[in-house]
This record gives C-alpha cells, sequence and structure tokens, in this order.
C-alpha cells in the first residue's frame, strides 16, 4: 500500500457527567506511514439512536475528498446507537471496515435487556441488517471485522495494512483524541 494512502478513523468516549446525555466522537485522519493528517470531533446521545447521523456529520465537516477509507470502532457506540453501516458508506462513497477488539456472542441479548418496545425493534432490526462479523488475525492478534463497500479479502488486507500493533492505526489515534476530548468537554474547573 502506498504510505500515503488516507484512512479516517472514527472511535468515541463516554466519561460520564451528571446529565450523562452525550458521548464524545473522535475522527483521525492516519495514512498507511502512520502520519497523523487531521482530526474531526462531535457528539451523539448516550442510549439515543444518532451515531450514525453524527460520523456521517464528522465527515462532511471533515471535508477531506483525499480520505480513502473509513474505519470505526465497533457498530454500537454510545450505549447501542447502532450504527448503519450502509448509510454511511453511500454517504461517504467509501468503504466501511467496522473492527472490534473482543469475541463476543453479539449485542442481540443485551439490547434486548436494556430496551423495550419501539426503541429494541429500531436496535435489533438496525443490528440484524449488519454484515456478519469475522475474525482477522494480524499478527498474532484477532481483530473483528465486518465490511461494506470492499470486498473482504481487500478489507483483511486493509485492516493488516494500517495495524501496526494492536488495533488499526487510525482507530488507536481517534480512541485517544476522543479520550481527551471528553476530559476536555468535561473538566471540572
Amino acid at each position: 500500500m502506498k504510505p500515503g494512502r488516507r484512512a479516517l478513523g472514527i472511535a468515541e468516549s463516554y466519561r460520564g457527567t451528571d446529565d450523562g446525555s452525550e458521548s464524545t466522537l473522535a475522527g483521525a485522519v492516519v495514512r498507511a506511514d502512520r502520519m497523523v493528517d487531521d482530526f474531526v470531533f462531535g457528539t451523539c446521545a448516550v442510549g439515543g439512536r444518532d451515531a450514525t447521523e453524527a460520523i456521517i456529520d464528522c465527515w462532511q465537516r471533515l471535508d477531506r475528498p483525499d480520505v480513502q477509507y473509513l474505519f470505526v470502532a465497533g457498530v454500537a457506540p454510545a450505549w447501542f446507537s447502532v450504527l448503519d453501516l450502509g448509510s454511511i458508506r453511500e454517504t461517504t462513497d467509501r468503504p466501511v471496515i467496522a473492527v472490534t477488539f473482543e469475541q463476543s456472542e453479539g449485542l442481540t441479548d443485551a439490547i434486548e435487556d436494556a430496551f423495550d418496545g419501539a426503541e429494541r425493534d429500531a436496535r435489533l432490526d438496525r443490528y440484524a441488517a449488519l454484515p456478519e462479523r469475522r475474525r482477522v488475525a494480524v499478527d498474532g492478534v484477532d481483530l473483528f471485522v465486518r465490511n461494506v463497500g470492499v470486498a473482504e479479502r481487500e478489507a483483511d488486507r486493509l485492516v493488516r495494512a494500517y495495524t501496526h500493533e494492536t488495533r488499526p492505526e487510525p482507530l488507536r489515534v481517534a480512541q485517544r483524541a476522543a479520550r481527551a476530548g471528553d476530559a476536555f468537554r468535561h473538566r471540572r474547573d
């Protein structure tokens, strides 16, 4: 992969506040050679269903047509705001690769336990519409990947190309930025 290829990684952080209403999103543009190129920040409602729109808003405000790929950390940020990866793909016109870092049985039971009625049903429908998650081994570490707008083999190659330690670099940098942004938003003066 050419060292200048850019990917946007989006991750979230929620430190918790008295009102507990928003989670901080951070996007980091990172080149394949690990150079950090740009940042964007946003928020989404904890327990809401607006994370997809918040990610799209970050993409649009970033206004970086040179970014080739979009990585997202997980598929249900901000307490089960299940992402619509197809909508993100369609709006950005970029391949979308969702990466999680632990094996699990999925989110169905947790969503059923946490929500009732229409809120539960909307999340379960969106979760069921996601592509299947699969294991991708990178230097002895298992990552779990879903992809939209790119073939599995190419998505796996991209995950490996951007992973220099235990997670893809755009997501590692975005996670650190989200934590710092969240701490700044909720600092005590």
